[in-house]
């Protein structure tokens, strides 16, 4: 207990956090029928989740260093868990919302000290297999997801998947309080809470602009307003970062285009790879009549070519410099959205497969690799900076993905469909349909918004590969203390799909 426990410990909050991301994409569709929920409402059951990632892990990192690690994890494991009770007893749609960003809040806690508590304890060839054991737990995390999902929802209920991470929970507190020591960063820095704030409100902004468009249009007025709010967040957070002492992200690192182009690389795999889950899962079951189950195993084509091409390049990819394997990887991507763009009326879940296949080989090849890109290209003094940047960029393009797919979606839709009805569609609402248009239109209409979200999906991570192809040429760093470093942010990517909550 005295050797592992610290790593089981780590293991089961890791594997509550990434469980936690998957897992909900399948219950989408019965979560819209309890709750009456709207293509935007769903849209932020998911993005409320990923922005809080995006807009506060940095900051609860900050703040880790000097609280005490073990100590905001135990608080974010806390969080998540009250967090959960209030996701299953959600009444409305709002409140749900309300309580995914607060299991964010708690997932930022979680995920800023993970792999911090498991670098203070484990050292030499036991940090190696203990993050060996890490990456492997987050994979099998990523790929139960959907599958234990689609059960539960089958079984007792949609809101049993947040039910159970209550035990779980419970056990991780324990452990962690019992057998993992405390440990600190620099305590003389200080937590930029102002740039916590406005890089959250320009996340937060650029989102709710790009879901409000999907309803009310990209020239209204209020949607205008919010990415005019969205910009000026932006420039307060670039501003206050060049001033600020201990900043969250030093805007002059985006001054080498070899780091900015692998954080645009890590928005678009994100975005490319994994923003149209949960419409393909809407489509699936409101519109095929699949069951939850039924869906869940579908992504595990996904899923499971990602863990099984992580596991092998780890071996077989060794010295292939990172522009290879990322900018390759967010190619495969592109091509897997690609071949997702031929749905229609008639088809069927198989359709998805082999583009699936294509984004999971991709994704396999892109995670492990593009926290080293971003490691090469900066000081070495700056790689828990550059980290923690790539983690970022990589939920905020998950919250971005879902919203402007999602609005991508409702707009081709809306083509064909009157405007209540395709949100009623995209929301689940299928079945009460049915008696207005027939059931080869409704097929029609959502396939085709699939598809023009796909194109823009496969653009996304198509342009961005060539980008890291082109521009990210950077030797492979060397020197024990920087290897040792890569190796602890690597994993941090692990190979579930979602990033989730990575």
């Amino acid at each position: 207990m005295r050797t592992w426990g610290p790593l089981t410990a780590v293991c089961l909050s890791t594997f509550m956090l990434l469980l936690d991301v998957t897992i909900a994409v399948v219950a989408l569709p019965d979560m819209a029928g309890s709750l009456h929920a709207s293509l935007s409402d769903l849209q932020w059951v998911m993005d409320g989740y990923a922005l809080a990632l995006a807009a506060l892990l940095l900051g609860t990192g900050a703040a880790a260093d000097i609280l005490g690690r073990r100590r905001v994890h135990v608080v974010g494991v806390v969080v998540f868990a009250t967090a959960s009770l209030l996701c299953g007893l959600a009444g409305g749609p709002w409140m749900l919302i309300a309580s995914r960003a607060l299991q964010g809040l708690g997932g930022a806690a979680m995920l800023a000290t993970t792999l911090p508590l498991l670098g203070s304890v484990y050292q030499g060839k036991q940090r190696s297999v203990a993050l060996g054991v890490w990456g492997a737990v987050s994979g099998a995390a990523a790929a139960v997801g959907p599958v234990l999902g689609g059960v539960l929802t089958d079984g007792p209920g949609w809101r049993w998947i947040f039910y159970v991470n209550l035990p779980v929970s419970v056990a991780a507190v324990w452990l962690t309080l019992k057998v993992v020591p405390e440990s600190h960063g620099s305590r003389e820095r200080r937590v930029d809470w102002a740039g916590t704030v406005t890089f959250a409100a320009f996340a937060g902004g650029l989102t709710y602009g790009a879901v409000r468009a999907g309803e009310h249009g990209w020239g209204d007025t209020g949607t205008l307003v919010t990415f005019a709010a969205a910009v000026v967040a932006l420039v307060l957070f670039v501003v206050m970062e060049r001033r600020g002492a201990d900043p969250l992200l030093d805007p002059r690192l985006f001054l080498n285009p070899r780091f900015s182009v692998v954080m645009v690389g890590a928005l678009a795999f994100n975005a490319g790879a994994f923003g149209l889950m949960a419409y393909d899962s809407i489509w699936m079951q409101s519109l095929l009549g699949m069951s939850p189950v039924r869906g869940g195993l579908v992504f595990l084509w996904m899923s499971l070519s990602a863990f099984v091409v992580a596991a092998a390049g780890g071996r077989l990819l060794h010295g292939v410099p990172a522009r290879i394997t990322v900018g390759g990887g967010l190619l495969l991507v592109g091509s897997g959205q690609f071949c997702m763009t031929v749905l229609d009326a008639a088809s069927t879940a198989t359709a998805l497969a082999p583009g699936m296949v294509l984004i999971g080989v991709g994704t396999g090849l892109v995670a492990p690799g593009i926290a080293g890109a971003a490691l090469a290209a900066v000081p070495p003094e700056r790689s828990g900076m550059a980290g923690g940047a790539v983690n970022t960029f990589r939920q905020l393009g998950l919250a971005l993905g879902i919203a402007v797919y999602g609005t991508l979606l409702t707009s081709r839709m809306q083509s064909t469909l009157p405007h209540d009805a395709a949100h009623a569609l995209a929301g689940g609402a299928a079945g009460a349909l049915r008696g207005s248009f027939s059931e080869h239109a409704l097929r029609s209409a959502f396939a085709s918004g699939l598809n023009t979200a796909a194109v823009a999906a496969g653009l996304t991570a198509s342009v961005a590969g060539a980008l890291v192809i082109v521009l990210v040429r950077t030797a492979r760093p060397t020197g024990a203390e920087v290897t040792e470093s890569s190796a602890l942010t690597l994993t941090e990517e692990g190979t579930a799909p979602l990033g989730q909550a990575r």
